[in-house]
């Protein structure tokens, strides 16, 4: 039960109606309009003040409360509420109903004769020209799937008043030939695709059209689109999230804060980096910043999947530093390496020389079915000098690390070169190749070498927490790749010569 609702109950006891008759006519509607869709329905029946007051407040219907509540037919009774709310409607979450499969081309066909106007009427043809006439601000729409690509009517394209739109398991209608003022959202600050087929065209329209969009969101695609250009004056945050692409590209984007991805591939491929298949076959997912000055939050950065280009300059294993393709707005960087093949190692100190103001670094340690099998101390050992690495990072995470080799390779690395190293926390995967003990043994024997930094703190925790979407997508957490983690195991501050051991 959420505090909105404990407070909201508090102030309305459902067997008296004695005190909420004592309540201002403002009060009322401020609770009727933060009460769930079931409560709702019941206090109405109290009295005449409580049901004008509920037709008063801006509906919030969510039709999980209809299922909780024992509500066996979802669909007429959102119906119901839809048609004889008046609005407006603050809220609108269908994750529930079912809809039938309507002819594509009724949906498909945006012109100024068939909008608007549809041959069926059913909930799926009605309920969004509701939603637009009584000016819904939150909507949550979800068609249960199968079918993946069912036709999202194109009546949804006249809802301008939405501030949060999220969409799940439809094929967006075409944004062509669109009568005058259809689908411009002047205050759509949220806009998720969840499984949603979208062409490029369409969501170019969308960006457009969308001035004030803050948050975009593509999960779980499989194309299209298959380039996601990106552009907006107030975009400050972009998920591509278990889909695919050809290419990901910040092209307008003066204010954009965070491009985070995972589990990313291009339309050949299937999100699944640990495949059998040879990546030379598949063309890289190419990652474009064009224009992102603000940009602080960046990655997963795959160095076997992606191709990352800045400004007009395709970085390469042999690219040679230049301060023309260096982002030095970037704070938190985080990277995917299997540090088995000598390719992706190559690729990871081009990348890191590409971003220069690195403060907090995530590897996350990969590990595919063809290593080349050789380790690259000595390619490390004679890296020049990185300048993240030299002046900037303070703090490092290593994810999934196993105990290989090469991971521990990387980690003696990491602790001779980063100088102002203040932190360094080491996430073990499921599959870790050594046991806790093993690993404490490791760790003992690195103490005893010289490292860079004056004083460090090690932690070594179990495997994390599954990557939040949640959490990713809220701007004010500082570091969304940081997220829960597991037992901690031991951990040891390292200081000059000495070594304190917080836990044994």
């Amino acid at each position: 039960m959420d505090l909105a609702r404990q407070c909201a109950m508090r102030c309305l006891p459902i067997r008296t109606v004695t005190r909420a008759g004592a309540l201002s006519a403002a009060l009322l509607r401020i609770v009727a309009s933060r009460l769930p869709v079931e409560d709702a329905g019941s206090v109405t029946g109290l009295s005449p003040r409580w049901r004008r007051a509920w037709r008063s407040a801006p509906l919030v219907l969510d039709d999980t409360h209809l299922a909780i509540a024992g509500v066996r037919e979802t669909n007429p009774a959102v119906d119901h509420l839809l048609t004889a709310h008046p609005g407006p409607f603050r809220s609108v979450r269908l994750t529930f109903c079912f809809f039938d499969r309507l002819d594509s081309d009724i949906f498909g066909r945006l012109d100024s004769e068939s909008f608007g106007r549809v041959d069926s009427e059913s909930e799926l043809a009605r309920w969004p020209r509701l939603l637009a006439d009584k000016g819904v601000q939150e909507l949550f729409l979800f068609s249960p799937p199968p079918p993946l690509d069912m036709p999202l009517p194109a009546d949804i394209l006249r809802c301008t008043k939405l501030r949060r739109l999220y969409l799940g398991f439809w094929e967006f209608p075409d944004t062509r030939c669109l009568p005058d003022g259809v689908g411009v959202f002047p205050h759509l600050r949220e806009f998720v695709l969840l499984n949603t087929r979208i062409e490029d065209r369409d969501l170019d329209h969308m960006l457009a059209s969308s001035p004030a969009l803050e948050t975009l969101a593509i999960v779980l695609s499989c194309g299209p689109p298959q380039h996601v250009r990106l552009r907006g004056q107030k975009l400050r945050c972009v998920l591509f999230w278990l889909s695919m692409a050809d290419e990901l590209a910040a092209v307008d984007t003066p204010r954009l804060e965070r491009l985070l991805m995972w589990l990313t591939t291009t339309s050949c491929g299937i999100g699944d980096s640990d495949s059998d298949s040879d990546s030379d076959d598949e063309p890289p997912m190419r990652v474009r910043i064009a224009c992102a000055p603000k940009l602080m939050v960046l990655g997963y950065l795959d160095t076997r999947i992606h191709q990352l280009e800045i400004g007009n300059t395709i970085i390469k294993a042999d690219t040679e530093v230049s301060p023309s393709f260096m982002v030095p707005s970037v704070k938190i960087l985080a990277l995917r390496v299997d540090f088995r093949i000598f390719s992706e190692v190559q690729m990871l100190s081009s990348f890191l020389r590409c971003f220069p103001n690195v403060e907090t670094l995530h590897v996350e340690f990969a590990m595919t079915d063809r290593p080349t099998g050789k380790h690259y101390g000595e390619f490390l050992s004679k890296l020049s000098p990185i300048e993240c690495l030299q002046s900037q990072t303070k703090n490092v995470v290593l994810h999934e690390f196993r105990g290989d080799l090469s991971e521990v390779v990387f980690l003696q690395h990491l602790m001779q070169r980063v100088n102002q190293l203040q932190k360094l926390t080491i996430v073990l995967s499921k599959d870790i190749l050594l046991s806790v003990d093993d690993m404490k043994i490791v760790l003992k024997a690195l103490t005893s070498l010289p490292w860079a930094s004056k004083s460090c703190t090690v932690q070594l925790v179990g495997p994390k927490h599954a990557w939040n979407f949640q959490r990713a997508s809220d701007l004010s957490t500082d570091d969304p790749f940081d997220s829960e983690h597991g037992q901690e195991f031991f951990c040891f501050i390292k200081e000059g010569g000495q070594t304190v051991w917080k836990h044994t």
